[in-house]
């Protein structure tokens, strides 16, 4: 066992990878040499080489368009985008290809690629690298879209990502990067894509989130504990295709639901799965199910950027509005 930060760990799924399957290759801007903005990648260019860790031109749209065509020739590419904000430009080949080769070819062809990119706000980063589009990625058909919340799920997950036949969007919540260490076995064993993991375990509310924000969520856990509130917190980890029946069955027990996530309200994927439940959990529901999420704006320069994140405090508050239903 090895006591590491969430971006030791996906250095570490990303050696492993490298080591047990020849036909994986990362590409990125600075991903050889520098080993990445976060160094995520430091090591591995001298240790691979550069035909397996490649130094890419700074044009996200080239970069993922090169990671479609290895990945139709049988190569696992595992693409970094330095920051979500960056990654627009490499949406139509995501979109457009990478998502629908197994479709267009009827299965003669897959597209087993990885493309990670660091997201969120909370490093005092300006708007451009503070961005939480996931729910674009989300409602893109073909694509698998993982976002890690740990150390122990960041190695298993990303491993599990590389080793999948179809594109992964993989998406890094840079504010945990270096927040916490965990011990993890560095064993490559890779974790379950598509399950929702139940984190803490209560009766009275569901608290459902994804990414950095496990963090306020758990804090507000431990402070409502001290209420006599037993929240119960649910990490998605897969947002496409999600896990409803942990979803389902946490809120079938406990009768509330709040959900969390860094990204803006409207279109956020908490408007997703705010909908499923009242389609197949509502006979459950004592209370509405309340959302704490971000305005609708862009994420404001760093001076700004407390008020904009949501806090334990709102997650509490929000908490307590459903407890006082019923």
């Amino acid at each position: 066992m090895a006591e590491i930060t969430l971006v030791e760990a996906v250095r570490a799924a990303l050696a492993h990878a490298l080591e047990e399957d020849p036909s994986v290759i990362i590409l990125g801007e600075d991903v050889g040499v520098d080993g990445g903005v976060f160094r995520a990648t430091e090591g591995l260019w001298q240790r691979f080489g550069r035909d397996r860790v490649r130094d890419t031109p700074l044009s996200e749209a080239a970069i993922a368009g090169m990671a479609v065509g290895l990945a139709a020739q049988r190569f696992r590419p595992v693409v970094e985008i330095q920051f979500q904000g960056f990654i627009h430009p490499a949406l139509d080949q995501v979109a457009n290809h990478a998502a629908r080769l197994r479709n267009r070819t009827r299965g003669r062809l897959t597209c087993p690629m990885v493309l990670r990119a660091p997201y969120g706000g909370g490093v005092h980063a300006p708007e451009h690298h503070s961005e939480s589009i996931e729910a674009i990625f989300a409602h893109i058909p073909g694509l698998r879209v993982v976002i890690p919340s740990s150390p122990g799920r960041a190695y298993g997950l990303l491993l599990s990502a590389i080793r999948d036949p179809d594109p992964v969007v993989f998406f890094e919540p840079k504010r945990l990067y270096r927040a916490q260490r965990e011990e993890v076995a560095l064993d490559g064993a890779g974790l379950p894509l598509d399950t929702a993991f139940t984190l803490r375990e209560g009766r009275d509310v569901s608290v459902i989130t994804w990414g950095a924000m496990t963090r306020e969520c758990l804090e507000a856990a431990e402070a409502l504990a001290g209420d006599g509130i037993e929240a119960e917190v649910v990490d998605m980890a897969t947002l496409k295709p999600y896990d409803a029946a942990t979803l389902l069955a946490s809120v079938r027990r406990t009768g509330r639901c709040v959900i969390v996530h860094e990204a803006p309200r409207t279109g956020g994927f908490g408007g997703e799965i705010a909908a499923r439940i009242a389609e197949e959990a509502l006979d459950a529901l004592v209370a509405p199910i309340r959302r704490v999420c971000p305005p609708d704006i862009i994420p404001p320069l760093p001076k700004l950027e407390a008020a904009y994140m949501p806090t334990a405090a709102e997650i509490c508050a929000a908490v307590r509005e459903v407890m006082a239903w019923g």
